[in-house]
């Protein structure tokens, strides 16, 4: 039996190490040389590890979601492990009555996942997110491969299902309730968006923060504010002010894009299913922040 190990790519001098992502072949399943194993996905980018050779995945060394470093064995495979497997086949003419009605009902099987070769990593992240399966997207790359076209064609297909449920698919992984009722979603970060977050903080941290200004037509909250501050003021002993109206449009924004009501704890992303709205007002003791719970 000639054995040839399958190793992680040598990583650039900035990265350190990676995480494994998936899987795409099992222990037993045959292998053809150049053909994708598995994934990497490092701080920068996601790695497609090759088969080395031909033949039988005969034993995974490590599993999804573990941490590797460059160079380090991630499987075996049996390169005379085809030859083997043809055996049987050789040696089983005279089972007939046996071997044909169970090889029939073993291809359809096979045929579909031979009308769609392996999914690139930017197509198979969209096509996860999505809840589509690569097995149900006929690829038009080189061997069949489904390409980010084709996930986006696939998405587009798919778009009318999942514009409802878009919250339902993630809800069951990592969602908490509070005593009040208010729901938490938490999502491991992948170790790129983890990377991005770094930066991200390190930059607010060393770099000068700058405020833009853009211009927005505010007659009709004007109005609006006209008409009813007296009245305000009588029911409520304040005037009304314009802060009012600045928290109402937030909480529509964040209601419209709800995947911006969010903030990360450790390497985990928090979606948040309440809206708390902290203000800035002056006070006798100074500048202080009321927060303003589930506005």
């Amino acid at each position: 039996m000639a054995i040839k190990e399958v190793t992680v790519p040598q990583f650039s001098e900035s990265v350190d190490e990676g995480t494994l992502i998936s899987w795409k072949k099992k222990v037993g399943d045959a292998v053809t040389v150049d053909e994708t194993l598995i994934e990497i996905e490092t701080d920068k980018v996601v790695l497609e590890v090759p088969a080395p050779a031909s033949g039988v995945l005969s034993e995974i060394l490590l599993q999804d979601g573990a941490t590797v470093k460059s160079e380090q064995i991630l499987a075996k495979i049996d390169t005379e492990g085809k030859a083997g497997a043809a055996a049987p086949a050789t040696a089983a003419p005279e089972a007939k009555a046996a071997t044909p009605a169970p090889s029939p009902a073993a291809q359809p099987e096979a045929a579909p996942a031979s009308s769609s070769g392996p999914a690139s990593p930017s197509a198979a992240k969209i096509l996860a997110e999505k809840g589509v399966p690569e097995s149900s997207v006929a690829g038009t790359g080189r061997d069949g491969r489904v390409t980010k076209g084709d996930a986006l064609s696939a998405q587009a297909g798919a778009a009318p299902k999942a514009a409802a449920p878009l919250a339902q698919p993630k809800a069951p992984a990592g969602v908490s309730e509070a005593l009040d009722g208010r729901t938490e979603q938490r999502v491991p970060m992948s170790r790129l968006r983890a990377r991005i977050a770094e930066r991200l903080l390190q930059s607010q941290q060393t770099n000068a923060i700058l405020t833009t200004f853009n211009e927005v037509n505010m007659k009709p909250v004007m109005d609006l504010r006209a008409k009813y501050k007296d009245q305000f003021e009588k029911e409520h002993g304040v005037k009304l002010g314009f802060m009012s109206f600045f928290v109402k449009a937030a909480i529509h924004a964040l209601k419209k894009f709800p995947l911006v009501n969010a903030s990360i704890d450790g390497n985990d992303i928090v979606y948040h299913g309440y809206f708390d709205i902290g203000i800035a007002v002056g006070s006798p003791r100074g500048l202080v922040v009321p927060i303003l719970r589930n506005a």
